[in-house]
């Protein structure tokens, strides 16, 4: 009783110690404000280190913009496009008339005397051709000149010139293109340049900090900052081999061929294209990553072009359906639909209906990535593989080929006649890679058109790229080299009848050039 009595006197003590104390805070308020301030200064001292950390990350950008800048140069480029075109009666005109492309159908509601007058008034145009300007960013790779931008930053210019971050300016040569990943390497007569370091674009991780440095609109060593959205972003459309690095950094017209930047000041990609709907930037820009463009630029510099491997084979990716039908567990590797005759493939042992699971050493998990392994890898290089073939693995290699366009094109058939420059169409038989790519349905059967040349027979009879060719003047067409075939046998004033297929929709065009 002794013990819980003086317990409790302590406890009664303590409690109204409490209250005086609360009592005494609410007779002085100022004694209340006093430790309210202390609490919120305690805070801002806990902020304010804090902020040390956000000081950091703002140096490092600072950092990286100051060691990058000798290194980033503007690129401007020059096309003198001619604009004089010559009539079949033998008069010229030029294309810069406000009713030279007004389609046929509208011609009729402001009659001949107006179209003559148009005439009238093209010959008063200008004869001489007008010049087209370009601009971009290009990033210095060697200490004597070299300079890697974008293929599409100089394709088809006339003159080319680099103006370096001390405003000094540069004729420059292109070297090389190389229009399958959209790069080029560009050379000028100077010596003792800072070349940018490419780094490791492999070890890249989605949410790393990465800046964009560049030209947008003209404006030139712009810096822009973001993350790494994503990675390995391919069939975008930009270029035939695709492994983009994604990101938010803000990138405009004039950031194509600058350097995508890690925060150890090296160059992980070449800043190429931007998703948007208004030509600006809305959050989603791609850039080449370095490990392609280490690849793609020394084989410029050493070959002056660039020589791909070639494996000779059609793939495609590993569907659930398909994994099932094959007795394979899982949908990563690469299934071969097809072996091109006289080809590495064929030479290895490779047949359709094989999963390469791994290619040198390396696990494969979709077509695009095989192909563009293969690509990387240069010609007459030996690589083994681990193929999946009727329920079991086996260990192969294969010495890889060299890419070749025309081998290529002969196994697709797609002709070269000049009944398809006649009809203004190009076009390719459809392959697995090629029906993903444009959505198309396993029941279209034909021949897809690529390309639809403005103004020709084909696009006045309103085909489009993408269309599919299923038959020819009543033909079934099964490959390019086949409708060549039809349309050579057609004279041109008979024309030819075409059953096209377009978003699961079948109709008929009918197109003759007299």
């Amino acid at each position: 009783m002794l013990r819980f009595s003086r317990t409790r006197t302590l406890f009664l003590f303590g409690t109204s110690m409490c209250t005086l104390t609360t009592l005494g805070l609410l007779a002085n308020p100022g004694v209340f404000a006093q430790l309210s301030y202390a609490s919120e200064q305690g805070k801002a001292m806990v902020a304010k280190e804090q902020l040390a950390m956000a000081h950091d990350l703002s140096r490092g950008f600072q950092h990286v913009a100051d060691a990058m800048r000798p290194s980033v140069v503007s690129v401007s480029s020059s096309q003198k496009i001619r604009t004089i075109t010559t009539r079949s009666n033998g008069s010229s005109r030029t294309g810069n008339s406000p009713f030279s492309r007004l389609p046929p159908e509208f011609r009729q509601f402001f009659g001949d005397d107006v179209f003559g007058g148009m005439d009238r008034f093209e010959r008063l145009q200008p004869r001489e051709g007008i010049v087209k300007n370009g601009m971009g960013t290009g990033v210095i790779i060697s200490h004597d000149g070299y300079i890697v931008t974008n293929n599409h930053v100089i394709a088809d210019a006339d003159n080319v010139t680099i103006t370096l971050s001390n405003e000094k300016e540069y004729d420059a040569e292109v070297v090389g293109t190389d229009q399958k990943s959209d790069l080029a390497v560009l050379k000028i007569e100077a010596s003792g340049l800072v070349p940018a370091d490419l780094g490791d674009s492999e070890s890249l991780r989605v949410g790393e900090w990465v800046l964009a440095i560049g030209s947008p609109f003209g404006l030139t060593q712009t810096v822009t900052a973001g993350i790494v959205s994503a990675t390995g972003r391919q069939n975008v459309g930009v270029s035939d081999y695709e492994n983009f690095i994604q990101t938010d950094a803000a990138i405009n017209p004039g950031n194509s061929g600058g350097p995508l930047v890690n925060l150890e000041g090296q160059v992980v990609g070449i800043n190429t294209a931007i998703a948007s709907k208004t030509g600006g930037y809305m959050g989603v820009g791609f850039s080449i990553p370095s490990s392609m463009v280490r690849v793609v630029t020394d084989r410029i510099i050493s070959n002056g072009k660039v020589e791909r491997g070639w494996l000779g084979a059609a793939i495609q990716n590993v569907t659930d359906d398909l994994a099932r039908s094959f007795a394979f567990d899982g949908t990563e590797g690469v299934l071969i639909g097809d072996v091109v005759p006289d080809s590495p493939a064929e030479s290895a042992g490779l047949q359709s209906g094989d999963i390469i699971l791994e290619f040198n050493g390396k696990l494969m998990k979709s077509a695009n990535q095989l192909r563009n392994f293969v690509a990387v890898t240069s010609p007459n290089t030996s690589c083994s593989m681990r193929v999946f073939r009727n329920g079991k693995e086996q260990t192969m290699s294969v010495t890889l080929g060299e890419l070749d366009d025309a081998k290529i094109a002969a196994y697709m058939g797609k002709g070269d006649s000049a009944g398809f420059d006649d009809l203004g169409i190009s076009v390719q038989s459809i392959t697995p890679e090629l029906a993903d790519k444009l959505n198309l349905s396993d029941s279209e059967q034909g021949i897809v058109i690529t390309e639809v040349q403005p103004g020709s027979l084909a696009d006045n009879a309103g085909i489009s790229e993408g269309d599919v060719i299923a038959s020819a003047n009543g033909q079934n067409i099964a490959s390019a080299k086949q409708f060549g075939e039809v349309a050579d046998a057609v004279k041109s004033d008979r024309g030819l009848r075409l059953l096209l297929q377009r978003d699961g929709f079948s109709r008929f065009v009918f197109i003759r050039s007299s």
